[in-house]
């Protein structure tokens, strides 16, 4: 594999743009990616989070694409969600700085006027989020005739947020003659189902093992007794401006998102924001580009937001919530200690929660090294719905709900109507008496007794 930029076999124009982005020597997915898909093979890449993917594929792609005119993309990107939308997109501009070639970012959230606008003036490269590509399809604003290379990245996220569907869908409108990239820090049964079914002849590249942490970073777990001590325990950990001086901070849904984020206002105030998909897409990204920036030093978010984000400098990782999915542990961890930077991650974890944090153990392989919580930290008596034992009356063991309750206009059937209906009285003397089922008028039964 080559030692250095300088021995890949690339134009000009490309290694001008990589020199002026200080980029000499190539990450191990960049080396070992680079030859596979420059054969146009089909290739699945295994490589932690933060280890340069985006160039590992992009690269050997620019460098087989060539000039063209023609309005429909040649090259289609898929990613999970709008924020790693906009960084594919920012990434490719920088790479292509010297090169004439066309990017277009397309996402939900936005007007898709303004897309399909866009697409009509053409573009060489797509990169989409599979919902707003799958309309953008059904609409007839984009073609699909003309990809010649299928590049998905973090596959295994999309299929954890349920985009199954709408890829298979996309795999069906594909020409069938195109190679196939596709990238992913972790190895699932689902991925595997998917290259069976759509890859042809598919060369595995791996750099890690499915699930393995990069080196650069620690990890630290606290026990934790329930959510507002968690809350008790970030507060006096993040007092600590110096060492904690970028904090993303990752919990399990919306609802806790809000919840800690108007816990954390009080004692810090506009040092923190909060991000997740109930925000508007200019929010999101207001509030990405502020915490980069330094202006919030802390940023709580969800799962759904971990994947879109390629953030710098990153000192912390805090897991508020432990994640069900072990995977979802290995993304998180993977925004600090990108680029060989030093990082650090934190697991908080309840009684509940401790299957889920030796489900991340057995992983990863290792053990999270246990810590005490800081003398300070309060057990905190209050408890979030989630947490509040059950009441059950002793002599009323199943108590129906308020919306269980019989409506004003209910009331039970007198008792003559729950009587079963046997067919009317005639029909049962006339059965009684003739032995079988007789109806009245019945011409053709009547002749053929008196026949007998």
């Amino acid at each position: 594999m080559p030692d250095s930029f300088q021995d890949f076999k690339i134009s000009i124009p490309l290694r001008n743009a990589i020199d002026d982005l200080g980029f000499s020597t190539p990450t191990p997915i960049q080396a070992a990616a680079f030859s596979v898909v420059l054969s146009g093979k089909d290739m699945v890449g295994i490589a932690q989070t933060g280890t340069g993917k985006t160039l590992g594929y992009m690269l050997p792609v620019l460098q087989m694409l060539p000039f063209s005119q023609q309005t429909h993309p040649r090259v289609l990107v898929l990613v999970p969600t709008r924020e790693l939308v906009l960084q594919v997109v920012e990434e490719i501009e920088k790479f292509t700085k010297y090169v004439n070639v066309r990017t277009l970012g397309v996402y939900g959230g936005t007007n898709m006027n303004t897309q399909k606008a866009a697409l009509a003036e053409g573009a060489d490269i797509v990169v989409a989020t599979p919902g707003r590509l799958y309309d953008l399809v059904l609409s007839k604003a984009l073609q699909l005739k003309a990809i010649k290379k299928l590049v998905i990245d973090e596959v295994d996220v999309m299929l954890d947020l349920g985009f199954r569907f709408q890829l298979t869908n996309i795999f069906d409108l594909l020409p069938q003659r195109r190679q196939n990239i596709m990238f992913s820090a972790t190895m699932t049964t689902e991925i595997d189902a998917i290259i069976q079914d759509f890859f042809r002849g598919a060369q595995q590249v791996s750099v890690a093992l499915s699930g393995t942490p990069l080196d650069n970073i620690q990890q630290y777990a606290y026990a934790i007794p329930n959510f507002y001590t968690k809350v008790n325990a970030l507060v006096a950990l993040l007092k600590d401006h110096e060492k904690y001086h970028k904090v993303l901070i990752f919990v399990s849904n919306k609802k806790h998102a809000d919840l800690l984020f108007t816990a954390l206002e009080e004692p810090y105030g506009t040092e923190s924001c909060v991000i997740h998909s109930n925000k508007t897409q200019n929010y999101r990204v207001r509030s990405i580009r502020q915490f980069d920036e330094g202006v919030n030093r802390i940023l709580v978010t969800t799962d759904v937001m971990a994947r879109g984000l390629d953030l710098d400098k990153i000192s912390h990782v805090i897991n508020f919530d432990t994640p069900v999915f072990p995977e979802n542990y290995i993304h998180r961890i993977g925004r600090t200690g990108r680029a060989a930077e030093k990082g650090t991650s934190l697991l908080f974890y309840t009684e509940k929660e401790e299957e889920a944090k030796e489900a991340i153990e057995a992983l990863m392989g290792i053990k999270i090294k246990k810590e005490k919580l800081p003398e300070q930290v309060e057990i905190a008596q209050q408890l979030i719905p989630e947490e509040r034992p059950k009441i059950v009356e002793a002599n009323n063991p199943i108590k129906h709900n308020a919306a269980d309750a019989p409506g004003p206009s209910f009331h039970e059937k007198k008792a003559k109507n729950k009587r079963e209906n046997q067919g009317g009285s005639y029909k049962r003397i006339i059965k009684q008496k003739y032995k079988k089922p007789k109806t009245r008028g019945d011409k053709n039964y009547n002749k053929k007794n008196k026949r007998r």
